[in-house]
């Protein structure tokens, strides 16, 4: 068998059994540093800096996130060795007690953010897990017999001490809710969750919410016959239509729109988003290019333009400044393109439904939706 094998392997001079190792996932430390590599990059390409250009979305893009990193200490002490071109201010090294971590955001010589939290969450093994293996046995047990059921998580209001949901997999248990005064003096709340698979976290309610609203599989274990509990989508003859939301992307042949990551358009019709966008082509407001829809979602009994306006306003930091010109030769400037992970822009849609909107914001830099 063994001389067989090596047989196989000496005749494969294509290389067909040789596999190629995975490669680790990007950090949030090198999300930066390829950040500032393109920086560089621009500057390599054009002898200058990237200036607020509104005409070219992708420079415009490349000055943000340099003004950014600026009014940054800690992210500039990080990029200090690849600052090349000397973009970056320097700062004065403080006492050697006051070292962290050693890694991009956390490096020797800089002091704590007095906006850090003073906890960080992180998993590790529950110890009297004894507690509540009935609990999660039972849940199980009752969601398996459909005396339970799992629905969409509808926001924060629900997370209390005593409810069960299903978190990244896992059947999640709250098992104390320990009210905390956060620095920028709103109230917040210091979770203690336990896992079905014997660990335990200890996550703030926000910050736990704004996953469940992330993660597909984020959903809250109710009994089946709590009617109050459940959220019903039928519509009835009662119910009034007031138009359409939807999400479109540029099928434009333009580098300058064609090559930007997570760009779409968020805006509302009173008529079927089909028919609305038929002469996309030939219109200043979907860029003179087709475009293909992501997402749509009927209105009843809300304004649309109403629930655009609060969806503009939440991704307003993220808006696509570019100006197009028709086939007249008019000059135009969209303001309903914005750039956002898809995933982002439905989490907001459902946090204005819950009203949990207030007390998040969209961080333009990172891409993500975070903590007011």
């Amino acid at each position: 068998m063994e001389d067989w094998l090596k047989d196989i392997i000496a005749s494969d001079t294509l290389g067909l059994l040789k596999t190629k190792p995975k490669s680790a996932a990007p950090t949030a430390d090198d999300h930066l540093l390829s950040k500032f590599k393109q920086i560089n990059d621009f500057f390599d390409k054009h002898g200058r800096e990237p200036q607020e250009n509104r005409g070219n979305p992708i420079e415009l893009m490349r000055s943000k996130c340099l003004e950014s990193i600026r009014a940054n200490e800690q992210h500039c002490r990080a990029l200090e060795q690849h600052d090349i071109h000397g973009f970056l201010p320097r700062f004065e090294e403080v006492a050697e007690s006051e070292v962290v971590d050693d890694n991009i955001f956390n490096l020797k010589h800089v002091q704590k953010s007095p906006e850090m939290p003073d906890v960080i969450a992180r998993r590790k093994k529950c110890s009297d897990f004894h507690l509540y293996e009935s609990i999660f046995d039972q849940a199980q047990h009752d969601l398996d017999n459909k005396v339970k059921v799992s629905i969409q998580f509808s926001g924060e209001q629900n997370i209390t001490t005593g409810m069960m949901f299903i978190f990244r997999g896992l059947l999640t248990y709250v098992a104390s809710s320990e009210a905390k005064k956060q620095i920028k003096g709103k109230t917040n709340a210091r979770l203690r969750l336990i896992f079905s698979n014997g660990t335990e976290s200890n996550m703030l309610l926000r910050s736990f919410a704004r996953e469940l609203y992330r993660n597909d599989l984020g959903r809250r274990v109710v009994d089946a016959n709590d009617q109050s509990s459940l959220i019903h989508y039928t519509v009835t003859e009662d119910d009034q239509e007031s138009g359409y939301i939807y999400i479109l992307k540029s099928l434009s042949d333009e580098p300058e729109i064609r090559d930007i990551s997570h760009l779409y358009k968020i805006g509302y019709s009173t008529t079927p988003v089909k028919q609305r966008i038929a002469n996309a082509k030939n219109e200043p407001t979907y860029l003179m290019a087709p475009v293909q829809i992501v997402s749509e979602y009927d209105c009843y009994n809300v304004k649309a333009n109403k629930f655009e306006g609060l969806l503009h306003t939440f991704f307003g930091n993220a808006c696509l400044e570019v100006k197009v010109a028709d086939h007249k030769g008019q000059v135009h400037t969209p303001r309903e393109w914005f750039i956002a992970p898809l995933d982002c822009i439905k989490q907001a849609t459902q946090m204005i439904i819950t009203g949990d909107i207030v007390n998040y914001r969209y961080d333009a830099i990172r891409q993500e939706i975070v903590e007011r």
